[in-house]
């Protein structure tokens, strides 16, 4: 689990207290960011854009994550780049469920995990730099 430092480290007992919604965006680096074709480029920021709404004693993150990717084209071995924004509507809660739920621990919730399994789902396999690309040549070896 990351330090009490970690930019995706929320406190939310006030949330809970007021039953008042909040906006949170944080930024902050994941390493290990990767499938097979892309990854996020290590150190790059990852946005975490979510409104944290409490519904009974949990705390329903809903909103948007997005990091930058990079790869190479599947066909021509060009690099190619993009950005990745995938929406969540996820959970926190005292006793999570696994593969289900996120944990709420102490007043507070860490948006890592969350984010870390938004991203990773979202990476493009097998990037292609454009729809048309027809890679390289099979005589030559040229793009």
């Amino acid at each position: 689990m990351p330090s009490s430092a970690s930019p995706f480290m929320v406190h939310v007992g006030r949330i809970l207290r007021s039953g008042e919604s909040r906006h949170e965006r944080v930024v902050g680096p994941i390493p290990d960011l990767f499938v097979t074709g892309s990854e996020v480029p290590p150190g790059a920021g990852i946005t975490v854009d979510v409104e944290l709404e409490p519904v009974g004693h949990t705390i329903e993150a809903v909103g948007t994550v997005s990091a930058p990717w990079t790869g190479l084209c599947r066909r021509c071995l060009q690099p190619v780049s993009g950005e990745v924004v995938a929406e969540v509507r996820e959970i926190f809660e005292d006793k999570p469920v696994e593969e289900e739920t996120y944990p709420l621990l102490h007043d507070q919730i860490d948006l890592e995990l969350m984010a870390r399994e938004a991203v990773v789902l979202e990476l493009p396999p097998a990037p292609l730099c454009k729809e048309d690309c027809r890679g390289l040549c099979a005589q030559c070896g040229a793009d």
